[in-house]
């Protein structure tokens, strides 16, 4: 399975240099062991759905931190998509998650309930605290690795994974179209956002370093929660 074959930028540009200015890393995230796993069904049921359980944690946090973008917002756009990313997490996404998650007999409210991992914890905490501290723009560095990042996932599992792997519903949610546009609205969000902010030429504006270091932080944390995936309840 190749899956170092395709590398969408999602309508980005700035993306895809963030994407670039964190290596080995981002590599590390999109080829993780357990993607892998994913792909050729090799990934053991109790590791995916403690995985689902603490993402279903984590997609609270990450709702609340799309609902902060709202109050970051300078624009109707920022504001109206910030606001519709929101909607797609709460009313689509953590559905899916109810229902695997139903089908072992853990009910939305042990969900809801569920401990919180550290490695969840530190990811959740990073991201909400860059969004409190700094502007729309540093909001969309640390939420880029996650939005971007199951797009890109997806795409590759969508078009490389074994046609009998179990987790082929997850593997249809992020590479189907859906969650596809979703990425590119969120990459054509993120470029007007830098424009805006930074102006013609992204790169060359004093901030572009701290935002690049952001975002290569919050993939790093995306690598320790598929770790966490792995590791299960040990």
């Amino acid at each position: 399975m190749n899956m170092m074959s395709v590398r969408p930028d999602f309508s980005s540009p700035v993306f895809a240099a963030w994407r670039d200015a964190a290596g080995d890393d981002w590599t590390a995230y999109i080829d993780h062991e357990f993607v892998r796993g994913l792909g050729d069904g090799s990934l053991s049921r109790a590791s995916f759905i403690h995985y689902l359980v603490q993402d279903y944690v984590y997609l609270r946090h990450f709702a609340r931190a799309w609902a902060l973008a709202v109050v970051k917002a300078n624009s109707r756009d920022e504001m109206r998509i910030a606001a519709a990313t929101v909607d797609a997490l709460v009313n689509r996404e953590l559905p899916l998650h109810v229902g695997i998650c139903a089908e072992e007999g853990i009910t939305e409210d042990a969900l809801f309930a569920a401990e919180e991992a550290p490695e969840n914890l530190a990811y959740t905490r990073f991201v909400l605290d860059a969004g409190h501290s700094g502007d729309f723009l540093d909001l969309m560095a640390v939420l880029a690795p996650c939005v971007m990042g199951y797009g890109e996932i997806g795409t590759r599992l969508a078009a490389n994974a074994a046609t009998d792997t179990p987790y082929r519903q997850w593997i249809e949610t992020y590479g189907g179209h859906d969650y596809q546009e979703v990425c590119h609205r969120v990459g054509r969000l993120i470029e007007q956002a830098a424009q805006d902010r930074l102006g013609a030429i992204p790169q060359k504006n004093q901030r572009w370093r701290h935002l690049s270091r952001q975002f290569r932080t919050a993939t790093k944390l995306e690598v320790g929660f598929w770790q966490m995936g792995l590791r299960g309840h040990a």
